[in-house]
């Protein structure tokens, strides 16, 4: 998390709430300039990312008007027990008022992780007008991955049911962490979702995944594509099968903890590029 002084010099705001139907968001802001909006991945939340501290958000904030939320069941945020409320695309109608919220007319610049860049990539084919340029940051496993993906998410909403939350994340934990990050001592899996929200969640992704690949092409916008590897709910696979289908799209691919924390810097020259 960030230090006492960086939360000062950042300027953290207080988390604000932004009323959707079925959820309360929350969200706060960091830094200062052009906004950045950000979409996490499916089970964390920005306490639980920065409890990580794989990606430094600080290093952003010195240029960049952040602003992060919680997705629905997650962290701060609200969410009711409807697996519908949780498909990708039903996340992306949460992303676009939440980019309505804090922004203003012109497009603006997302970046999305995991579950946060499926849902991008859906606001991005439902309101492509909205943004200017988008940061898709570890692609989650779609098309012929996904199946089996779908089948595990469907069993750990069973097994939640069944036996709760804490034996489905022991179970989880069991599980060693993709070997870029087996240095990494702050890795640690943490679902920060409500276990009576869990199950509905978890079959929200089950039903999930990306655009057909004809409404890929029709987002225009240049597109940054970062992956790490050794990941298999976040396959390098995904990250290419986006590079070749997206038509304005960059991929870099990360084999080492301290290449992903140069991240922040590539993100900065890629949006800065047309300003």
């Amino acid at each position: 998390m960030f230090s006492r002084r960086e939360c000062r010099s950042l300027a953290i705001m207080p988390a604000s709430v932004l009323s959707r139907p079925g959820a309360d968001l929350s969200y706060h802001e960091t830094g200062a300039g052009p906004l950045l909006g950000y979409s996490h991945g499916i089970f964390f939340s920005s306490a639980t990312e920065d409890a990580i501290g794989v990606f430094p958000w600080s290093q952003l904030a010195g240029t960049r008007r952040i602003v992060r939320y919680d997705q629905r069941a997650h962290g701060r945020s609200t969410g009711q027990p409807d697996p519908d409320a949780y498909v990708w695309p039903s996340l992306a109608g949460d992303l676009l008022a939440m980019a309505n919220h804090v922004g203003g007319a012109e497009p603006l610049d997302w970046a999305g992780s995991s579950m946060g860049t499926a849902s991008l990539l859906w606001a991005a084919t439902q309101r492509p007008a909205r943004f200017r340029r988008l940061v898709l940051i570890i692609p989650p496993t779609v098309r012929e991955t996904r199946v089996a993906a779908a089948q595990t998410y469907r069993a750990g909403a069973d097994m939640v049911q069944r036996r709760g939350k804490a034996a489905w994340m022991a179970a989880v934990r069991a599980f060693p962490p993709p070997a870029v990050f087996a240095d990494l001592p702050t890795w640690r899996f943490d679902a920060d979702v409500p276990e009576e929200l869990l199950p509905a969640l978890l079959r929200g992704a089950a039903a999930s995944d990306l655009p057909d690949d004809d409404a890929l092409r029709a987002i225009t916008q240049p597109v940054l594509i970062l992956a790490w590897e050794t990941d298999p709910v976040h396959p390098v696979s995904s990250a290419r099968l986006l590079a070749d289908t997206l038509p304005d799209a960059r991929l870099h691919v990360s084999d080492t903890v301290a290449d992903i924390r140069a991240w922040p810097n590539r993100i900065e020259s890629f949006l800065a590029e047309a300003l």
